[in-house]
Parts: structure tokens; C-alpha cells; sequence
């Protein structure tokens, strides 16, 4: 099982490192001493508090659908020409782009600054690991 340095857990969580340390001081997450006496934290542990700590957007739309890949997020960037556009947002923290008609940008009214919630229905997501671990 992998563990990770209290930075490495930070940066994964989207917080300080001094808030995952308040977090280990407090119990909330446990810790160990790795070889070098390093504090790191199982990888097991940091997905479950990562779960446990979750606190999604609520999706505005209001809408039943089959997709569970659901991303609220404020739009960043619009670029259009007469034909397609490309929407940028930035949904809890990460970047999703679509590429859209300029016709359906104009009807929901994109632009920076808008709430927006981005579905992604798709058969296919690549995950990919670090250092080509096998």
C-alpha cells in the first residue's frame, strides 16, 4: 500500500500542509513514521478521509439523468467563431474543457462568470499512474 508525505496528502486533498498536520495532531487522520522518520499517511486512509471529506457543489440543474459524472463549476474562458466554441471551466479545482456549438453557447448563455455543470457520459476513462507502475 502506498503511503504519502503529509505535502503529497495536502496537495492531493487541495489544502496546506499545516491543515493536514492540524488534522494528524487533532486524530482526525492518522500518521506514521516512515524509515526516515518522516510522517506519511496510508493511501488507504488518506482515500477514505478523502471521501469521508468530500463536500460536492449541489447540481443546480435540478435534472435526472443516467450520467454520474456530474462537475459544477463556475465557466472561465469562452472562444467562439460563427460555427463551434471552446468552454473552459474550473470545477473544484480542475479544468474542464468542451468544445460546443456556438449556437448552444449563446442559448445557455455562457460566459465567464456563469454556473455551469459539466456531465460526462463516456464508455471510456483512462487512468494513468506515475513512474510507470505496472
Amino acid at each position: 500500500m502506498p503511503h504519502y508525505r503529509i505535502r503529497d496528502a495536502a496537495s492531493l486533498l487541495g489544502v496546506s500542509d499545516d491543515t493536514v498536520r492540524r488534522w494528524v495532531d487533532a486524530g482526525e487522520l492518522d500518521a506514521e513514521k516512515d524509515d526516515a522518520g518522516r510522517q506519511v499517511v496510508d493511501g488507504a486512509r488518506l482515500a477514505a478521509f478523502a471521501v469521508a471529506q468530500a463536500n460536492p457543489v449541489p447540481d443546480p440543474s435540478d435534472v435526472a439523468r443516467s450520467a454520474r459524472n456530474r462537475f459544477v463549476g463556475i465557466v472561465t474562458h469562452v472562444v467562439s467563431d460563427q460555427v463551434m466554441s471552446q468552454v473552459e471551466m474550473l470545477c473544484g479545482g480542475q479544468r474542464v474543457v468542451s468544445l460546443m456549438s456556438t449556437e448552444a453557447v449563446h442559448e445557455l448563455r455562457l460566459e465567464p462568470g456563469s454556473l455551469a455543470v459539466a456531465v460526462v457520459k463516456s464508455t471510456t476513462v483512462i487512468v494513468e499512474t506515475p513512474g510507470g507502475a505496472a
